[in-house]
């Protein structure tokens, strides 16, 4: 078995990113397919190579979150993985709590919602009438 190298917990949820590479002012638009508070996988037809660098920008909520980051892995036709190496604390911290948050729904429901209810992430189920 493999050693895990992360230093944060992952977890396989969609939200919404842009990627500006350093060689271009064009942002690249896409969604993670996993997502913790010291990076991501951003699936693309066309990945960067590794050891790109880029600044990400991640919504979470009514967030956006930027990181200066740097492209760790590299598959042809998938995607990449992006390891945030410089976040301003406050991001990184509300980044952990939307990931924490998001792990606590065992809902499995699509239309289940992360919203912030004073000042923390909380999970809104969506209202099934009963049949």
């Amino acid at each position: 078995m493999q050693d895990e190298k992360r230093q944060y917990p992952r977890l396989k949820i969609r939200v919404p990113v842009e990627i500006i590479p350093e060689s271009s002012s064009v942002p690249i638009r896409g969604e993670t397919s996993d997502l913790s508070a010291g990076g991501c996988y951003v699936e693309t037809m066309f990945p960067l190579s590794v050891g790109s660098s880029v600044e990400i920008r991640v919504r979470v909520g009514d967030s956006l979150l930027i990181a200066v980051a740097r492209v760790v892995t590299s598959d042809p036709q998938v995607g990449n993985g992006i390891q945030f190496l410089n976040m301003v604390d406050e991001d990184r911290e509300e980044l952990r709590l939307y990931v924490e948050a998001a792990a606590k729904d065992e809902s499995g429901d699509p239309a289940s919602t992360i919203t912030v209810v004073d000042n923390e992430y909380q999970i809104l189920q969506p209202f099934h009438p009963t049949r």
